[in-house]
């Protein structure tokens, strides 16, 4: 990404950005970023996107792996995944920025369809990948952000500019692994069968033949490629989606600490305030209390 394309991106942020991280009404698949202060860790699990940052940086952990990227760098996520994500230096004056495009399997695998054949051959390394972004994926995403200067030419050209993304994305060094997103009997694809069934079944004991038997793979493969794609073993990732599903429960309900355990799969009270603390860096019950604090008063959930 060229200097001028990096401030063109950071104007038109600036100039569109209303709510940090939040889907534009006129494009639901496009999310701005604007922090104007380092954000604490938050913990969730990510929908399959590509992101860019325009200015400031940012530090993601999935699993056991550390990614850090900044301006003029991109981030792809192709399969959804539990993420703990945090800005490391928004300032007043210079915040965080950044864009985001949710990515459309349906979208990709219709572009593999038609065009596949012209791409050229990329391994499917990881299911999350940082690359610098290229000029021309870099014009595409500015020519999509400047249609918001022209609402009426959104529905009609939107489509067509977000599809351009996605086909510069698969032509790109990370295109690899967002192909095998529009792959029906992709590794990728199979794993993510049994992550659906996990994400559905999180608070039952976790089999790791009947997770094999969801994705149709053996155990042995089952294994390998559900590490390589998440970067987490599936107990790991069900523990991810269970914490997660108790803060939420904790934000929002009024039950106790020992019954939100219980209620998303722990059989011991106090393992599962020890290891919420080691993901939150707080107990459970204050925790709760700052989150239902933060949500009355309107401010950011950390």
């Amino acid at each position: 990404m060229q200097p001028s394309q990096l401030d063109e991106l950071r104007a038109l942020i600036v100039k569109h950005v209303v709510q940090s991280g939040a889907p534009l009404a006129a494009m639901p698949n496009v999310l701005l970023g604007y922090e104007a202060d380092p954000t604490p860790p938050c913990v969730h699990v990510a929908e399959p996107l590509f992101s860019v940052i325009a200015q400031g940086t940012k530090q993601i952990e999935i699993g056991d792996r550390t990614f850090v990227y900044g301006p003029g760098q991109g981030m792809s996520v192709s399969i959804e995944l539990p993420m703990n994500t945090f800005v490391l230096d928004g300032r007043r004056d210079a915040p965080f920025l950044g864009f985001a495009l949710l990515l459309d399997a349906e979208a990709i695998a219709s572009l593999l369809l038609e065009h596949g054949s012209r791409l050229v051959p990329a391994p499917a390394e990881s299911s999350v990948l940082v690359s610098d972004v290229p000029d021309l994926l870099a014009d595409s995403i500015i020519r999509l952000l400047r249609l918001l200067d022209s609402p009426a030419d959104i529905p009609v050209l939107g489509p067509a500019m977000e599809r351009e993304i996605l086909w510069r994305l698969l032509g790109s060094p990370q295109g690899g692994a967002l192909r095998q997103l529009g792959l029906a009997d992709s590794h990728a694809a199979r794993i993510g069968r049994a992550l659906q069934w996990l994400r559905a079944r999180y608070a039952e004991p976790v089999r790791i033949e009947t997770l094999a038997e969801a994705a149709g793979m053996s155990e042995t493969s089952f294994h390998r490629h559900f590490r390589q794609i998440t970067e987490m073993t599936p107990v790991q990732y069900q523990k991810q989606l269970r914490l997660h599903a108790a803060r939420a429960r904790l934000m929002a309900t009024a039950q106790s600490v020992d019954q939100i355990a219980f209620s998303v799969g722990y059989d011991s009270p106090s393992q599962f305030s020890r290891e919420y603390r080691r993901q939150y860096g707080r107990s459970p019950g204050r925790d709760g209390r700052a989150l239902r604090s933060a949500e009355a008063s309107q401010q950011p959930v950390p």
